[in-house]
Order: structure tokens, then C-alpha cells, then sequence
């Protein structure tokens, strides 16, 4: 592929599946060590954390009641439906208007099977992302089975939509179904619905599937292990294991680091640098797993192993601390984002009305930051411009994160 044909594909799309996340939530200074509660106009009583799905039933009608085994992906239909997907329930699963859950594919043991068969019918093996076409059709990341494949919403059928099924790292510029992948781990359609972008985590590559034609190329990533120097080609610039990906509005590609514990960013004109990791931002990252874009184009990211939900401000350079209280548990329901304990979150997303979702995977239940007024980006643009002001007369010292709230044994997962 010609590097202008790259960059053309970057600079025109303009984001990815999951939209915007985290509309509009207030900030107050955090340290490394905790948070420094202030009064003030940018404090806010109103936001609360909600249980969307998620409970003790094994079998139940009701999201809440549902026994979930490791959501880590959570998207919406343009009805408002949502959708999860289990990596170690190996499911997908919906949750309608009335919050009434269903399962749609997969039947819980793990193989690579059903493909032209009734997506009930299936097997799955790992499945770690998932993204909902305009159309209602359903790609998944059917990660250890080197594939995606796709559910029709119109015929309940599943079928493969790329790779072979080999592992492995070939096909650039023919046919997806005909290319070799080595781990699919996040999937995500541009906006338009007109591109799936995959995050091939064991290739270390960012590619990219043109739906009209199916074709498939590289566009960040040589393959290689290894933290690349700012302003290198992306497309020959090592990469340490990609976990996600995506696009602003402006064409920019975030990359999110698993075991490089960093986000870089690929510009306009194809050149990789680092925001956070490598001694470079404000907080330290810990086996983060999955990121999206805001409406004002910052980046949410689910930091996992550090229990917290962060968002990244590229105009203003910092941090901000979305959810979690940093401490691994399950208290908080009911309270305010910054009184909630996550385990391990491997996915975030935005839902229709505006409400931050959080796929709190080892806890094995989904969540949402529920905004009873004033939902939107305006409230959080008016809150970083008060924040500005009072940063005048108190400055976080070096290491200090922005929170963003109301007040002041593991399990591996990939």
C-alpha cells in the first residue's frame, strides 16, 4: 500500500463504533495517592454510578439479575439496544429497553464452529471486542480463533468476515477473508459504518477492513516488540502489544499498549509519538485494555490493572480520573463514580443518552455513570474551563491527576 493512500484513510475518518464516551462530568485534584476533595462549582452531587447488568441468577430475564462470566465489551444498536460480549462466558448477549437480557451467539463452550448456521448455534473462542453496524449486524472479535466474524441481524446467522482461522500475519491489499491475523483483540467501525478497524494484538499491527471491498492493510505497527521513537513512520515503527485503537474527528490514531503500559498517538502525517508511558504524561498506566474518544476528542481509557477509568485531554495535555477508586472490590453501587470499585475493567463506551458504560469485567457485571441533569458535552467543556480557573490558584504538582467526579487474588485477563 502507497503511504498517501494511508494517510488519505486516516485523515478522513472520523472516529470509531463506540462514538464519544464520557460526556460531561466534573473535576476535582487527585494526587497519585488519593484524592484531595474541595468544595466548589466544579463539584457536583448528581452523578452515580447504576448496574446495568449483572447479578447472582444463573438464568434470568432480568440484565440485573443475570449472571455475567468476563463481559469486556459493551455496543449499542441504533434502537438503543446493548450489546455484551464474554471472553470467558464465550456469549453474546443483549440487553433491550426493558432491560430484558438475551443471549444471541454462542453457546458457552469454547470451539470455532456454526459459520452459515443460526448464530445461537455457535462456538467462540476468547471473544473480546465487538462493534454494531448502522444495519444492526454484529462484528466480533473471536480473538483466539484468529477471526472476526459476523452476525446478520436480519437472518440470525453468524459467518467469518476476516481471516483464515490460521494465525499468523499476511493478506495486505487482498481480501480480509483470505488474510492471516494473530489475535484479534478490539474491533471498531468508523462512524460512517464504512470501515472495521482491528487491533491485532500478537501481529503488533493496527489494520484496517474496507467493507464495500473487504480488502484489509496494515496502517501502524511493523510487527516487532519495542517502544517506538517519536516521529517515525508508523507503519515501521515497532509496537508493544496492542490492546486497542481509535480515531478522533480530526484523523488522529490513538493506540493503546497492553504491556507498554502507553498511549501513542499516529497524526495526520503518519508519525507515532508517545502521550503517556515511557516516562512521558502524568500517571502511570497499568495493563490498560481498551480506549474511545470523547466528543471533544479526548481519550477514555480503561486503565485495568489500576482498577480506574482515565481520560486523557490532548488540547490541555492532562489527565483526569473518570471512575474508580483505584482499589480493587465491588462497593460503590449507588454512589458517585469516584466511591466506585472496579476489578480489572477491560471496556468503555458510550450509550445513546450520553451515559459513560463500563464493562467491569472481573466483577463480571456492566456499569453506567448515570447523569440525572444536564447530560452532554457542554457541562464538561464549562467544567475544564472552571477547573482552568482554579488551577490558577492551586496547581497540582508534578504527578497529580485531575479527578473526574462528585467528591472526594486477580484474575489474568487479557
Amino acid at each position: 500500500m502507497k503511504r498517501q493512500t494511508v494517510l488519505f484513510w486516516i485523515g478522513l475518518t472520523l472516529g470509531l463504533a463506540t462514538l464519544n464516551c464520557g460526556a460531561g462530568v466534573s473535576p476535582a485534584i487527585c494526587s497519585r495517592d488519593g484524592c484531595t476533595t474541595s468544595s466548589g462549582p466544579f463539584l457536583s452531587a448528581l452523578d452515580k454510578v447504576v448496574l446495568v447488568a449483572g447479578g447472582d441468577a444463573v438464568e434470568s430475564g432480568r440484565a440485573t439479575e443475570a449472571k455475567l462470566v468476563g463481559p469486556f465489551g459493551v455496543d449499542f444498536d441504533r434502537s438503543g439496544n446493548a450489546y455484551i460480549v464474554e471472553m470467558t462466558g464465550l456469549r453474546v448477549l443483549k440487553v433491550n429497553l426493558r432491560g430484558d437480557l438475551s443471549r444471541i451467539s454462542g453457546t458457552g463452550k469454547k470451539g470455532n464452529s456454526g459459520d452459515g448456521k443460526p448464530a445461537l448455534d455457535a462456538e467462540l473462542n476468547g471473544p473480546h471486542s465487538l462493534a454494531v453496524a448502522p444495519n444492526g449486524d454484529i462484528y466480533v472479535a473471536d480473538t483466539w480463533n484468529n477471526r472476526v466474524r459476523k452476525i446478520d441481524a436480519q437472518a440470525g446467522t453468524i459467518s467469518a468476515f476476516a481471516g483464515t482461522g490460521e494465525k499468523g500475519y499476511s493478506g495486505d491489499g487482498g481480501p480480509a477473508l483470505r488474510a492471516e491475523f494473530g489475535g484479534i483483540y478490539c474491533v471498531a467501525l468508523d462512524p460512517k459504518g464504512e470501515r472495521l478497524v482491528l487491533t491485532d494484538l500478537d501481529s503488533r499491527r493496527i489494520r484496517v477492513v474496507e467493507l464495500r471491498t473487504g480488502t484489509v492493510a496494515t496502517v501502524a505497527g511493523n510487527g516487532e516488540k519495542g517502544r517506538p521513537a517519536d516521529g517515525v513512520d508508523a507503519r515501521v515503527a515497532p509496537l508493544v502489544d496492542p490492546r486497542a485503537a481509535v480515531l478522533d474527528s480530526q484523523g488522529n490514531l490513538y493506540i493503546l499498549e497492553r504491556s507498554g503500559d502507553a498511549l501513542r498517538v499516529v497524526d495526520l502525517a503518519g508519525k507515532i509519538r508517545t502521550l503517556i508511558g515511557d516516562g512521558k504524561g502524568e500517571v502511570t498506566l497499568k495493563g490498560p485494555k481498551h480506549l474511545c474518544i470523547d466528543r471533544d476528542d479526548s481519550v477514555v481509557i480503561a486503565d485495568t490493572e489500576n482498577h480506574r477509568i482515565l481520560k486523557y485531554l490532548p488540547r490541555e495535555d492532562k489527565t483526569v480520573r473518570v471512575a474508580g477508586t483505584g482499589e480493587k472490590g465491588t462497593a460503590g453501587i449507588g454512589g458517585p463514580p469516584d466511591k466506585i470499585q472496579l476489578n480489572q475493567p477491560h471496556g468503555v463506551t458510550i450509550g445513546p443518552a450520553g451515559e459513560l458504560f463500563i464493562s467491569d469485567s472481573s466483577n463480571n457485571r456492566v456499569l453506567k455513570i448515570e447523569r440525572p441533569s444536564q447530560t452532554g458535552p457542554e457541562r464538561w467543556e464549562g467544567a475544564i474551563r472552571e477547573f482552568e480557573k482554579k488551577d490558577k490558584e492551586t496547581t497540582p504538582s508534578q504527578g497529580q491527576i485531575v479527578f473526574v467526579g462528585s467528591s472526594s487474588a486477580s484474575t489474568d485477563l487479557n
